[in-house]
């Protein structure tokens, strides 16, 4: 198929990447004119498309360069920040294609050249397994155009482009590879693909595009432990969980390894099993037999596929000039231009001469970019403080010229909504850093209006003229700010009290570790300092003083404001020099590029949308609850025999074990005080007891009353009339979001109280609130991960999970399962996700133990597979300290392996839970992820306000709400392919309660 015709014929069923096989970061620019320098930024893009590995081809010399051209998309697409042309159309990763295109023909790198790409993701592989690569995610929105300007760019280069429709990338390749080779003629395999090492022999060789390293045959034995020849037969047996490629159960590379340099391949390793003295793996390899042989056929390359090119015509030539630099200039891409020697690139006059003026400032101030150490050798501190014009230009000169700069901003509240910014903090290499002072006053001088110059300050830049100087480098595209918990600055700095500034583009060192190490440790910028720079950083106290000798930042003298201000952006620029590269070792890089880093701009849109709030409403659901509590508190101390303060913990013990003599009662060893927790009242009224259960309910109204009425009347803007939450990214182990100020996620669901609760949240007139909740995805997730076909079926036709499962565990036809059967099946069903014991499900059913038992052994034999999972579990949790997501994500159990019974019980608990609620989040993130872009394209004005667990709220005007539900269900259900469907629920109302 010719590239012009696969252009035209793209689609988005290009194959999506591998986890395993992502991109080292990066950062880069739409260049800009030649005058204005190659930044950091630039080099850090070639370095992703370097050709330098591969050996210039001497003249005469035959040497075909092929290059995956599918995997390099995916790839240059991660590493670099997103970058749009003109017209709006994302091109990030046809400009990392076409820097590696440009090299390759300038460097004579190679007499033959071609790219090789994957037509679409159905191939003869399909007919054979129809579940290979059936769970692999759809690309990213913003990639799906670049499909075919990909191919455009190849066929503008003049270079061949090579895809045979039924085959893969990787089969093509082979089978160039062998027709070249045979021929006589050197060949290089531009590729990180594992599954191309079976390919290296003498005159083949792979080039890791990333990390510039050439793979020969060492390479291979160092990765799979044997040599290219042997790779197919390790594969057959581990599989490939990134392809669907199923192998032998609990068999990984080093135990494949193994096998087969002591058995030679896989028929004889399967006809050997008796002589295997591991009773678990024997069984294994006996009972997978032919799934490891299906495994042999997916893995193994093609070689003799047909041709859809001759090898001659794979020759290098010169491109033609006219349709490259038109091709070029569409996209804006004036390095390449320039470096193709087409002539002098157009570029944005407004960042031209940003860049221009700061260039000459730093050249008139002498300031000379250093070297930069690496990120633990600097030392920290001996930070400037920049208080003129000339020292801020000569900053920014530094930015510029660095590419990628540490940013942090001092602020007056912890509200980013509210904040008022008082500095800014740059790092532009480790151990190189700058305080800004901008809204100082002299400490004692008072602050007065934060907005206009004090009376009495500091000397400081004015802060319009240092926002209007900041601009160009906080907005430039070749430019990588690099932030710790980005939403909050983003959000600061976009107010247009403190310069508006669109933030572009950035990368978060918090989101960063979170996606590597969820539940493994805090991921607090002091924390992680500590745990990978071996340095605490200056404390916010030391400098503020603490309690009521406290002072505001803007206060702080600029010596001490500058040493720990400027570290803050210091030690964020260190850490991710740090931790950036770990993404991809940590097979974590497309979860933070295609979901947590871009839920920065979604969960910041959200936040500052907010959601109304009936002011009236509330106040009159705060004082039924008021009514309500008065009540029982005369219940309760009827029951007592007098009053007594029902919010005491002190007097309600006194009451329950010293007056009542109830018991159950255990003494706090500190205090001496009776415990009366949620846990001991419980056990009070499952015993009957009327006083503890009243308790609970009048708590439970108190609580509701506090946290949302008084909370919400609190957080509420009187400017708006909305409450703008707080989403927390990363203090979840399970990947799920958390809200603050106020909890929204913490209202009951299916109690009176948290429908009461609701009506209160409303939407503007004309609009309504539309609620989209995800159906019983946990639930799905199980029947996805423990591949149980009775459940697969059930949520297949759409039956009641619930009264299938009491159909199937009490033996009942299926309409004779009553209330209680479907309730006794919810709970368990439910409860198995979260590892509930016996004694668990007896208190959940008021039922024994052993009763409880019956039912636990009698699911466990219906679906045996949810045992195995959860088996599984439990043991890839033991084995490497965390459990995946069906997703990819890392969660980690730290007290897994405890001594302690209980720490390790609930550990193991946490293990079985953690891959439902944490896939669970992924589908909603990547749902959210999406929304936006798509009601926007489809030319709809509803606003995402609210995520709640599984649950999205939207805002919608009246007129577009059916549109609107269907564009919201086929993104929420689209957005994975598991092995059962998905289904979203919609509900729409003028209250959140009547939209449910």
């Amino acid at each position: 198929m010719s590239c012009s015709r696969a252009a035209a014929e793209a689609t988005i069923t290009e194959g999506a990447a591998p986890p395993a096989e992502q991109p080292a970061p990066a950062a880069a620019e739409l260049p800009g004119p030649p005058e204005a320098g190659r930044n950091r930024g630039t080099a850090l893009a070639d370095a992703v498309a370097s050709p330098e590995a591969v050996p210039v081809t001497p003249p005469g010399a035959k040497h075909l360069v092929l290059i995956d051209g599918s995997g390099y998309i995916f790839r240059a697409f991660h590493a670099l920040p997103p970058m749009t042309r003109p017209d709006g159309t994302p091109v990030n990763a046809v400009f990392g294609f076409t820097q590696m295109l440009s090299r390759f023909l300038t460097e004579h790198r190679g007499s033959h050249l071609a790219v090789v790409f994957d037509p679409s993701r159905v191939t003869f592989r399909n007919e054979i397994y129809p579940d290979y690569k059936a769970h692999r995610p759809d690309p990213p929105e913003e990639l799906i155009p670049q499909f075919a300007l990909i191919r455009e760019a190849t066929a503008a280069f003049g270079v061949a482009c090579i895809e045979q429709p039924g085959f893969e990338a990787d089969d093509m390749i082979a089978t160039y590879a062998r027709e070249f080779a045979a021929a006589g003629g050197e060949v290089t395999i531009v590729s990180s693909d594992k599954d191309l090492m079976q390919l290296v022999r003498p005159g083949v060789r792979m080039l890791d595009p990333i990390k510039q390293k050439p793979i020969g045959e060492a390479e291979v034995v160092e990765k799979f432990g044997v040599p290219p020849e042997k790779v197919v037969e390790v594969q057959a047996l581990i599989g490939d969980p990134v392809d669907n490629v199923p192998g032998v159960p609990k068999i990984g590379p080093k135990t494949a390894a193994e096998l087969i340099q002591t058995y030679g391949d896989l028929e004889s390793v399967l006809a050997n099993t008796a002589k295997i003295k591991q009773p678990m793996r024997r069984q294994n390899l006996e009972q997978y037999a032919e799934q490891a042989r299906l495994s042999k056929r997916l893995v193994q390359l093609v070689a003799d596929a047909p041709l859809t090119l001759e090898v001659e015509a794979l020759a290098v030539k010169p491109p033609e000039p006219a349709r490259l630099s038109s091709f070029l200039a569409e996209q804006g891409f004036r390095s390449v231009l320039a470096r193709m020697g087409l002539g002098e690139a157009a570029g944005d006059a407004g960042t031209r001469a940003a860049r221009q003026a700061a260039v000459a400032a730093a050249q008139a101030a002498q300031v000379v970019q250093p070297v930069a150490p690496s990120p633990g050798q600097a030392p920290f501190g001996d930070y400037a403080t920049v208080t003129t014009m000339e020292a801020l230009a000569a900053w920014i000169a530094e930015g510029f010229a660095a590419g990628i700069i540490g940013l942090d901003t001092e602020t007056d509240s912890l509200d980013a909504l509210k904040a008022n910014l008082v500095g800014v903090c740059l790092a532009t290499a480790p151990g190189r850093a700058c305080y800004i002072p901008l809204r100082h006053v002299t400490a004692g001088g008072g602050q007065g209006d934060m907005l206009a110059a004090p009376a009495e300050a500091p000397q400081q830049i004015p802060f319009v003229q240092a926002m209007d100087a900041l601009r160009p480098l906080l907005t430039d595209p070749g430019v990588l700010k690099v932030l710790q918990h980005a939403k909050y600055d983003l959000e600061v700095l976009a107010r247009p009290e403190n310069g508006g500034i669109a933030v572009s583009p950035v990368d978060d060192t918090m989101l960063i570790s979170y996606a590597m190490a969820a539940g493994k440790h805090g991921h607090g910028m002091d924390e992680l300092s500590v745990l990978h720079l071996d340095h605490k950083p200056v404390s916010f106290d030391s400098v503020t003083g603490t309690g009521r000798a406290r002072i505001p930042f803007s206060q702080v003298p600029l010596d001490k404001a500058t040493a720990y201000a400027a570290e803050d952006a210091d030690v964020t620029l260190r850490l991710w020099h740090i931790l950036r590269p770990k993404l991809r070792e940590e097979q974590a890089l497309a979860l933070y590029e295609q979901v947590e880093r871009r839920m920065v701009g979604v969960l910041r849109d959200m936040e500052v949308a907010g959601i109304k709030v009936d002011g009236t409403e509330l106040a009159r659901i705060g004082e039924d609850f008021s009514q309500r509590m008065a009540a029982l508190e005369q219940e309760i101390h009827a029951l007592a025999g007098r009053p007594f303060n029902v919010g005491s913990p002190k007097q309600l013990g006194e009451i329950l074990f010293d007056e009542m003599k109830l018991p159950g009662g255990r003494r706090s060893k500190a205090t001496g005080a009776w415990g009366t927790d949620a846990s001991v009242l419980e056990d009070l009224a499952a015993q009957g007891i009327p006083l503890p259960r009243k308790v609970l309910d009048w708590r439970q109204l108190a609580k509701l009353k506090s946290t949302y009425v008084e909370g919400l009347a609190a957080a509420l803007d009187p400017r708006t009339g909305r409450v703008h939450t707080d989403f927390s990214m990363a203090n979840t182990s399970t990947g799920r979001l958390a809200s603050t100020e106020p909890n929204l996620q913490n209202i009951p669901i299916r109690t009176e109280e948290g429908v009461k609760i609701r009506r209160a949240f409303v939407a503007e007139p004309g609009h309504v609130l539309l609620a989209a909740d995800y159906s019983q995805i946990e639930l799905r997730l199980l029947a996805h991960l423990a591949d149980v076909p009775a459940l697969r079926e059930a949520f297949a036709t759409g039956q009641d999970i619930h009264s299938r499962t009491a159909a199937d565990i009490f033996r009942l036809a299926p309409d004779a399962v009553d209330k209680e059967a479907r309730r006794r099946a919810k709970t368990i069903n439910f409860g198995i996700i979260y590892g509930m014991s016996a004694f668990g499900l007896a208190a959940r059913l008021g039922i024994g133990p052993g009763e409880a038992r019956g039912i636990i052994d009698a699911y466990f034999a219906q679906y045996p597979g949810i045992r195995d999972a959860m088996e599984r579990l439990k043991e890839e949790a033991r084995l490497r300290g965390y459990v995946s997501t069906s997703f990819g994500r890392k969660l980690w159990i730290p007290d897994i392996n405890a001594k302690d019974m209980a720490r390790r019980a609930g550990a193991e608990r946490a293990a079985i839970n953690a891959p439902f609620q944490g896939g669970a989040a992924e589908v909603i993130k990547r749902a959210m992820v999406r929304l936006p872009r798509a009601l926007a394209d489809a030319g709809l004005k509803a606003r995402m306000l609210l995520q709640v667990h599984d649950e999205l709220v939207f805002e919608v005007p009246e007129t577009e709400v059916e549109p609107t539900g269907a564009l919201v269900r086929q993104v929420m259900e689209g957005v994975a392919q598991l092995r059962v469907p998905l289904a979203v629920e919609i509900g729409t109302g003028h209250s959140w309660a009547e939209a449910h």
